[in-house]
């Protein structure tokens, strides 16, 4: 599986990349057996490039992830992680569930909280505990995880901290990630990151990277990974009641998948396929993230990318208005 370089920085990922929040629990529970599976399973197709976070689980996807990579060779994969929610122990008379019964959005048992922290001393603890769970010396990417409502902290105190960091080694590369464009373009052109983590904004649903965060990574030689290729469900299974963004997909959104779904499968294209090659052909794309929970999951998304997609498929979305001009 070829694997691209991350801006000017020496760290490498592979296209097809492992998103660890499933096997955080994620929704509903999966075993550990699973969870190890499926990591091997990425492995095994090639995969080199896992990330996690804090918040998928309360520390459970880097603690799973973390022990299903401890054989493998430490130089031979890139694992990225996040900084901006630091766990805290949860008050004795406190529940930390929802009422859907999930910690937002994971099915874990609720001894921990999550508490929002963009300052240095909260970037530092943030790294030296995913150290711990992960068990290991050094974190490949560290990105800023979903800054949107800290932008001063973010950017005065979390960003610096993830610099010097990097320039300790501690850290290979540094980023932000999040769900929004603006403010990841904001970080390209205001500090020296490697990479930045856009989620759901180029898809063959919503292109709106396109209209400055791509241009911006490219002129400046800095790369994008790209996660949410699914827009959370709705490119995978376009149906009623289908979700988009982790809620319900508007009636509008579901009739464009619809098109789309109809186009792609008469070139003989899963739908799905297309989705995951989408992002690919922009250049400043570095890789995919796609988050599985199972073996069949990995093995299915690695086939898909090993399909082939006419041009001619891009050009009938363009030609019928469901791709911008500029998409691909």
């Amino acid at each position: 599986m070829r694997r691209n370089r991350l801006g000017s920085s020496a760290v490498e990922v592979t296209e097809l990349s492992f998103g660890a929040a499933a096997i955080g629990n994620l929704f509903t529970a999966v075993e550990p057996e699973q969870a190890a599976s499926a990591v091997a399973a990425a492995w095994d197709e090639g995969v080199r490039y896992f990330d996690t976070a804090p918040h998928y689980g309360l520390g459970l996807s880097e603690r799973r992830l973390g022990e299903a990579l401890r054989d493998r060779p430490r130089d031979a994969y890139v694992l990225s992680t996040k900084v901006g929610r630091v766990l805290d122990p949860l008050p004795a008379d406190a529940t930390g569930r929802g009422g859907d019964g999930l910690s937002e959005g994971f099915a874990v048992p609720a001894t921990l909280r999550r508490r929002w922290d963009f300052s240095a001393d909260g970037v530092r603890r943030s790294i030296e505990d995913s150290l711990e769970r992960l068990g290991l010396d050094r974190i490949d990417i560290a990105y800023l995880h979903d800054p949107d409502d800290h932008a001063e902290t973010a950017f005065r105190e979390a960003y610096p901290e993830l610099e010097k960091l990097r320039a300790q080694g501690v850290v290979g590369a540094i980023g932000a990630g999040m769900n929004q464009t603006a403010m990841l373009t904001r970080f390209l052109r205001d500090t020296d990151v490697d990479v930045v983590l856009c989620a759901g904004r180029y898809t063959l649903l919503d292109q709106s990277a396109l209209n400055g965060l791509l241009p911006e990574a490219a002129a400046r030689g800095r790369s994008v990974v790209v996660g949410g290729v699914f827009n959370s469900g709705l490119l995978a299974d376009p149906r009623p009641g289908a979700t988009y963004d982790y809620t319900a997909a508007p009636l509008s959104l579901l009739d464009r998948a619809l098109r789309i779904k109809a186009v792609t499968e008469g070139h003989g294209v899963p739908l799905r396929a297309a989705a995951l090659h989408y992002p690919l052909a922009h250049p400043a794309v570095a890789g995919v993230l796609v988050g599985t929970r199972s073996p069949d999951e990995v093995r299915d998304a690695a086939a898909l990318l090993r399909r082939e997609i006419p041009d001619e498929l891009w050009g009938e979305l363009r030609a019928e208005g469901l791709l911008t001009e500029n998409g691909h």
